[in-house]
């Protein structure tokens, strides 16, 4: 600019004087923007009044924009499922696929008659179900339908046996820590091996499943009438476990990976994050258990990433939970280049649970992440992208909320302050 002004040949006095000013003006601009981001910022946490702790990074320019009590662990509530699905995908890998399988042991006859016992076994996939289900609930999940028609194809025209269901692919807990290990709607869904429809007994999902695995193997004996493979009403239906010497007949594979993270973390799905934590275990960990499960996640995230969050459950439902700002922050950072991960997450004003969040505001389709609520908690972590095209990763955790949903209302406003925030 000097060196314009210089071969413009402007008198000495208005060039002393432009010089003087051009720099203060430059510089105050980006520093009074900061200044205002951080009076806002403290002056809602302020309003609050919980016991809140927050980090903001300007991931583009590495610099740290705001921070309150940033190391301090507080509950995480479902910002939780960030680990779960993180461990799932690094682990897993986005493409792999949980399968759900029929087995079979004995033999098919010239008539296509099963002269044996068929055995529905699960493999962890919590989109295992019905088509009327499928369709209300995700629209690309794995189907007992599916199942049924390919044993037509396969030439199996009735069954002559039994059915079993297996759910041995996890233990026997249908819930979590946080329900004392007990069937809770909490959950969103009934844990198992073997699940069929989350659990719920029909898609109004008001009431669980006693016995998630002898309802699938009941709703595949039904599938398989439909798909006019005769099962006479005597034939014996009940619970066990697939035996070595069985052989694979059908089987029909969950969503990607992908998908999976992106139905647990956008929508904060209790019921996917439990399923995938037991699937972590059962894969990575000896067994399909929480516990299990958990210590696989915990490991994961301290030797990838070094972190070391207090970790009880997948969902975020236990009060076990820690986890702090600083934490959070690191990990979005690490992942931000993870486009799985990425379209994982809710978007203010678009989808998820930020769909009517922010609204009306520039925060819409330029904030993405994952809220966390629990009575007392309300949290809110992602990436905004600021006025000037920076990307802003962030943390606001607020623990000791009267009204949780007043936290997220202030949150909302945060989150709207960083999205205009431009240096």
């Amino acid at each position: 600019m000097r060196q314009r002004l210089r071969r413009a040949s402007l008198p000495v006095v208005i060039l002393f004087g432009l010089c003087a000013a051009w720099p203060a003006t430059a510089i105050a601009s980006p520093a009074s923007a900061l200044r205002a981001l951080k009076t806002t910022l403290r002056r809602d946490m302020t309003r609050d009044g919980g016991a809140d702790g927050a980090l903001v990074v300007d991931r583009t320019t590495g610099h740290v924009l705001f921070a309150v009590d940033q190391k301090v662990r507080r509950m995480p509530a479902s910002v939780e499922k960030l680990y779960t699905t993180t461990t799932a995908l690094l682990k897993y890998g986005s493409r792999a696929r949980l399968k759900t399988g029929v087995y079979g042991v004995g033999s098919l006859d010239s008539r296509g008659r099963w002269d044996g016992t068929l055995y529905l076994r699960g493999g962890g996939d919590p989109t295992f179900g019905s088509a009327s289900f499928d369709r209300e609930a995700y629209g690309t999940g794995a189907t007992v339908q599916t199942l049924a028609a390919k044993l037509a194809v396969a030439g199996i025209k009735a069954v002559d046996g039994r059915i079993v269901g297996d759910e041995s692919y996890f233990d026997a807990l249908r819930g979590t820590p946080a329900t004392g290990n007990a069937p809770n709607l909490e959950v969103e869904g009934e844990l198992s091996g073997l699940s069929f429809d989350a659990g719920f007994t029909s898609a109004a999902e008001t009431a669980l499943q006693r016995h998630p695995a002898l309802f699938a193997a009941q709703k595949f004996a039904s599938a398989l009438r439909a798909d006019h493979i005769k099962v006479t009403s005597s034939t014996k239906i009940s619970t066990g476990v697939t035996p070595k010497t069985a052989r694979l007949l059908a089987t029909v594979p969950s969503p990607p990976i992908s998908k999976l993270i992106e139905l647990t973390n956008s929508p904060s799905d209790n019921f996917f994050a439990e399923t995938l934590l037991k699937d972590i275990g059962a894969r990575f960990g000896g067994g399909g258990t929480t516990a299990r499960g958990a210590a696989v996640v915990r490991a994961f995230i301290a030797t990838r990433f070094g972190l070391h969050p207090v970790l009880d459950d997948g969902s975020g439902l236990s009060r076990f939970d820690h986890t702090s700002p600083a934490q959070v922050v690191s990990l979005l950072e690490q992942m931000q280049g993870n486009s799985a991960f990425w379209n994982s997450l809710a978007i203010a004003g678009v989808r998820g649970t930020m769909q009517y969040e922010m609204a009306g505001t520039r925060a819409v389709d330029n904030c993405r992440g994952k809220t966390g609520t629990l009575h007392d908690v309300a949290n809110l972590v992602g990436y905004c992208r600021a006025r000037n095209g920076d990307q802003l990763v962030f943390a606001f955790l607020f623990n000791g909320q009267s009204d949780a949903d007043y936290g997220h209302e202030i949150e909302d406003q945060m989150g709207t302050a960083l999205a205009d925030y431009d240096p």
